[in-house]
């Protein structure tokens, strides 16, 4: 069994235009060449499709099904000529995006949702990466954009500003058994667990934030999680404030920040290679991030 395109483009002509005098006129056709192709359509699958009784033609129950079906491939086919322009002006397939582990999700989520719903051919492809891996990622070619913190001085990179995190270091009401004061200082934490990101670089130097020598640790993928063994009472650590908002309001988590132990601020930002050749898809995400930011 082999019935082609042409034959379901015409059973869908049909059915839309509600007879053979329309269907024809829509593809262009005479009325004979249609029937004749129906005919065949027929024949080919060795079913009846149109219930001939009446004054119109109008589908049997095996046709209604087999026309029901057919609309896939009809969208497939419209998918592909979509995709085949697409390409054929030199516009990417996909994307990689890199988003950093202390990069508020929802309002990155909020730009690319807008770019995704703008360009439905060029497909998004997400990675999350933690402290060094997402300018890695960038760095080796796996990334055409990342939204992260970076070294601002590095003439690698072309950024512009996303947002601000403050990072603070947080524990468990529980968690201390020494009392904790304005004078406490990060040296009096020594030997109690603390919780840290694992760096997902691979080959670039690894970054480390706050960590006390010597003091025991446990590492964690992400910072929800992070956030969870904190509340926990299993260790104590840096969070940005986003994240723990809510718990540090319902006093499930407590801020130890004082003079000595101010956490930090960091920039985040979006940022891609400094070169001189851009793809038309990545250009136009980039301005959209530019267009959105400057709002």
């Amino acid at each position: 069994m082999s019935f082609t395109l042409q034959q379901i483009q015409t059973l869908d002509a049909l059915i839309k235009q509600g007879s053979i005098q329309a269907a024809a006129r829509t593809l262009n056709k005479t009325h004979p060449s249609v029937i004749a192709v129906l005919n065949k359509l027929e024949s080919t699958l060795n079913i009846t499709l149109f219930d001939r009784s009446g004054y119109r033609l109008a589908l049997t129950e095996e046709g209604a099904a087999f026309y029901k079906h057919s609309q896939r491939l009809l969208n497939e086919v419209a998918s592909l000529e979509e995709q085949a322009e697409h390409l054929s002006k030199g516009e990417e397939a996909e994307l990689n995006i890199v988003i950093g582990d202390l990069t508020p999700i929802p309002e990155a989520m909020q730009i690319l949702r807008e770019f995704a719903q703008q360009y439905p051919s060029t497909r998004l492809n997400f990675l999350f990466e933690n402290l060094n891996g997402p300018n890695e990622q960038l760095f080796h070619g796996n990334a055409d954009l990342i939204i992260h913190h970076i070294d601002q001085a590095d003439p690698r990179y072309e950024y512009q500003p996303f947002c601000n995190v403050r990072v603070i270091p947080v524990a468990s009401p529980h968690f201390f058994k020494i009392p904790l004061n304005e004078e406490t200082k990060y040296t009096d934490l020594k030997g109690h667990t603390q919780c840290v990101i694992r760096d997902t670089s691979v080959i670039e130097e690894k970054q480390n934030y706050f960590i006390i020598k010597d003091s025991p640790q446990m590492t964690v993928g992400d910072q929800r999680t992070k956030k969870e063994i904190i509340i926990q009472s299993m260790a104590w650590g840096h969070m940005p404030l986003f994240l723990i908002a809510d718990e540090l309001q319902r006093g499930e988590l407590i801020s130890i920040q004082n003079q000595h132990m101010q956490g930090r601020i960091i920039d985040i930002v979006v940022a891609r290679l400094n070169e001189e050749h851009k793809g038309i898809m990545a250009d136009r995400l980039w301005n959209l991030f530019t267009a959105t930011i400057g709002k």
